[in-house]
């Protein structure tokens, strides 16, 4: 890893919002799923929420590439589970629906701690949902259609979101908000990924870093890294 992205990495990781969040309900094609994480990123999300319609979704959805690899993914069985353990961190829970009781997304103030529940392409938000969530909110539209893609719907709401905590200086965090251990898995695994592999393989712990993303580890370790690992015996 080099000094400079070691530091990109770093300044990246000063900027993640760790109560701004999305929840994917039963959201069904890879590609949404991918622009979705994809805007996640780039507002400064760390983890998004999925419940997901099927096992081959799940499946999918944990061997995606490209932004899967800066924000964490964390699967819930259900709605109620999913929203459970939102609001047990403090977040108000809003639901793009479209209703008598909706209100204009961007009337939200999303400097509190804040989950929207994204609702699948095909049935949009599921009644659990909505009778889970704190409040409706929808994207005023002047067309013949009633409804965005949902990750363009994703996009917009998360840009308002951004553009509220920017206002608030919310991205000018002189340390990041994540927790020490995360932030050394993430240097470690996305400055070294080939060493972060093997370790995992052999058990290993990933050793400090210096202040130029360069590993600090003992004799030890390295010798354990590089040792040779038994072929495992093919049952025929």
């Amino acid at each position: 890893m080099t000094p400079d992205r070691y530091q990109r990495i770093q300044s990246v990781l000063a900027t993640r919002q760790t109560d701004l969040t999305v929840c994917m309900e039963e959201v069904h094609k890879p590609n949404n799923v991918s622009a979705i994480v994809r805007t996640a990123d780039a507002v400064g999300i760390h983890k998004v929420h999925a419940v997901w319609p099927d096992d081959k979704m799940r499946m999918l959805s944990h061997t995606s590439a490209g932004a899967r690899n800066w924000v964490e993914l964390e699967t819930h069985d259900t709605m109620v589970e999913a929203v459970q353990h939102l609001k047990s961190q403090g977040m108000q829970v809003l639901a793009t629906n479209l209703s008598d009781t909706a209100i204009d997304f961007r009337d939200v103030d999303y400097t509190k701690p804040t989950a929207i529940i994204l609702g699948g392409e095909k049935n949009g938000i599921t009644q659990e949902a909505l009778a889970l969530a704190d409040q409706d909110i929808i994207i005023p539209m002047v067309g013949m259609v009633q409804s965005l893609n949902v990750s363009v719907a994703s996009a917009l709401i998360l840009y308002e979101a951004q553009r509220q905590r920017q206002n608030a200086g919310m991205y000018d965090q002189a340390t990041t908000q994540l927790p020490e251990e995360v932030v050394h898995r993430i240097l470690f695994e996305r400055g070294h990924p080939v060493l972060a592999k093997v370790a995992r393989r052999k058990g290993l712990p990933y050793p400090p870093l210096d202040d130029e993303g360069q590993i600090m580890a003992d004799d030890a370790w390295w010798a354990t890294m590089q040792a040779i690992e038994p072929k495992k015996n093919k049952q025929k």
